[in-house]
Order: C-alpha cells, then sequence, then structure tokens
C-alpha cells in the first residue's frame, strides 16, 4: 500500500513546508503554546509578537497555525472577525516599510562580468582550475538568472539535464516546479542569445569547463576546485553575490539575490517592455506582485532643482544605451 503523506508532502512547496514548520516551532517552543490552540491563545500569541515581527511575518505565522488546524481535523482558530481585527490594529500601530532589494545596475552587472572573464582568463594562462571554474560558475549564475529574472530557488533547482543551450541562438530552460507554477506541471523557460553579456554562452562555458553532464546547473566548489554534488543552496546566494560584486569593486550591501530579479524588470521596463509581456516572461502572475519589482521612470521636466537625478529605471536606461554602444562596437 502506497503511504499517502508521501504525496501529502509532495503536494506542498519545500519552501512553504519548511516556514510553516519553523512557525508551528516558533507557536509552540519559542512561545510555549498548546496545540490544538484556541482563539483566545491566538490572540495572546499575536499581541504579544505585535512590535516584534512584521505583520506580514503574522500573517505567515497565522497561515501555518491554520493548516496545521485544518489537516489535523480541528477548527481553524485564526478565521475569527477578532484575529482579523487584531492583525488590522497591530498594522495600524506598528506600521513598517516594506524593505526591496535594489535592482542590480546593468552598468554593475557589465563591471562584475568584465572582471569574471579577466579571472578565468587569468586562471586559465596560470592552471588555476579552481579559480577558472569558479569564475566560470559565477558569470553563468549572473547572467542566467538576471536575464531569466529567476528567484534564487530557481537558479540553485536547474539542472543540466533540464537545460538545452546553443551557442549564437538561445536556450531552454525546464523547471518541474516553481513558484508560480502551483500546479506543478512544469515550466519551460527560454532565454535568447545575446550579442554580449550572454547567458546562453557563458552556460556553455561553464558547463565545458566543469564537465557536467547531469546533476546541478549550479553546484558548489571547495577552495580546491573540486565540484559538488549540491546544488548551491539559495541562502548562500546573497553572500556569494556581495562577494562577487565586492571583489569587482562595486558597492554591494544593498544587493541581494532578489536584485537579479528586480534589476531585469527594472532594465526591461526602461527598455519598452510593456507590463503584460514582462509578466509572461517572468512568470508573474498578480499585476501587485509585478509592481514590487519594477521601478518606475518618474520625470519633474524643468521643475527638478536636480535634473541629473535618475530612478534606477532611469539609469538602467542610460546603461543600455552604452552597452549597446559597445556590442555594436
Amino acid at each position: 500500500m502506497k503511504d499517502i503523506g508521501h504525496y501529502l508532502q509532495a503536494g506542498t512547496r519545500e519552501n512553504t513546508r519548511r516556514s510553516y514548520q519553523s512557525a508551528i516551532e516558533h507557536f509552540e517552543v519559542t512561545w510555549g503554546g498548546f496545540l490544538p490552540a484556541t482563539g483566545d491563545n491566538i490572540l495572546r500569541y499575536m499581541v504579544d509578537h505585535a512590535d516584534t515581527l512584521s505583520s506580514s511575518t503574522l500573517k505567515q505565522r497565522l497561515a501555518a497555525l491554520a493548516q496545521w488546524h485544518i489537516t489535523q481535523g480541528f477548527p481553524d482558530p485564526t478565521k475569527t472577525p477578532t484575529v482579523r481585527q487584531v492583525l488590522k490594529g497591530i498594522r495600524t500601530l506598528h506600521p513598517a516599510q516594506t524593505k526591496q532589494a535594489a535592482p542590480l545596475q546593468l552598468q554593475h552587472l557589465e563591471q562584475a562580468i568584465q572582471w569574471l572573464n579577466r579571472e578565468a582568463e587569468r586562471a586559465q594562462k596560470s592552471g588555476d582550475l579552481a579559480s577558472l571554474l569558479r569564475s566560470r560558475r559565477d558569470a553563468a549564475l549572473l547572467l542566467v538568472g538576471f536575464w531569466r529574472g529567476f528567484r534564487s530557488d530557481e537558479l540553485c533547482r536547474l539542472k543540466v539535464e533540464h537545460i538545452q543551450a546553443e551557442a549564437g541562438a538561445g536556450m531552454s530552460l525546464f523547471l518541474p516546479q516553481s513558484k508560480g507554477d502551483r500546479e506543478n506541471l512544469g515550466t519551460t523557460h527560454y532565454v535568447p542569445a545575446l550579442k554580449c553579456l550572454c547567458p546562453v554562452q557563458a552556460y556553455l562555458d561553464w558547463i565545458s569547463a566543469a564537465g557536467i553532464v547531469r546533476g546541478a546547473a549550479f553546484c558548489r566548489l571547495d577552495r580546491w576546485g573540486h565540484l559538488g554534488r549540491d546544488a548551491l543552496h539559495p541562502g548562500s546566494l546573497i553572500s556569494l553575490l556581495r562577494h562577487i560584486l565586492q571583489r569587482a569593486d562595486i558597492p554591494s550591501e544593498l544587493y541581494t539575490s532578489h536584485s537579479l530579479r528586480r534589476g531585469f524588470a527594472t532594465w526591461a521596463t526602461a527598455n519598452g517592455w510593456d507590463l503584460k509581456a514582462l509578466m509572461t516572461y517572468v512568470g508573474w502572475k498578480d499585476i501587485k506582485s509585478a509592481m514590487r519589482y519594477i521601478d518606475p521612470t518618474i520625470s519633474f521636466g524643468g521643475l527638478a532643482a536636480k535634473p541629473t537625478l535618475e530612478l534606477n529605471a532611469g539609469a538602467n536606461a542610460a546603461a543600455s544605451v552604452s552597452l549597446a554602444s559597445a556590442c555594436r562596437g
């Protein structure tokens, strides 16, 4: 007889399972609550953490508690009108500005890739295999992540056997699961070959240098250049990106792994992509989700005290003109 629990677990995304488990542990272990909980328990839990947890985090914790009660066959204590009203009151009395990663500027991407390419050339001449592999991997990671607008977990779940790439043409990348694919039907993404900063060529250079034919497309490397079987962990991409940028002499404090996705969205908007095309390409289903990633271009014309001041979209647009000239050259 097949295990039902095995399929129930497979029906929930791994990230969701981890966050829900963490929420349950926080309620039971950290706070000392008991499950099943009553509505009063939920309210006291919310009030005790009103000034330490953001309202979005509290909502996620409530969703986890609701899911636990439903799957265990108990009434859901989080859906009472009082709980909703208290959550609204917490948002009112403890407002918090939404923190967003800065979009990676195209000129910074170009600068980082140029530095990585120089490192790869130096390593190849000196026979430094570890540095060569790391430079090739990091360049492919940045370019595929930027031009495809991938989330960090999507980048880390890419497998070589699910990618087809042809130099000068393009590449297709199949993801069996992703955040926007609620039915887990799998999604195939396409990326064209570009005249410069090409993700296709960078990927081919990486797997050729590493000799990878199966498994994680972006795997771990130790200090000696030995390839690990495991893929990079999504949580490690922030420190990896910042390390690359720092070594390329680029300010990195504001950038996170989400900066690749926001950077592409900002670049695409500045280069004339309409919202529908961008949402289709990146995989956003909800327009509110898309708008969180896009920095609009706003102009006050001659009224601006400092007309040279640009928003991120404008800066990326200027960089794209410069980059286009470099590509033609």
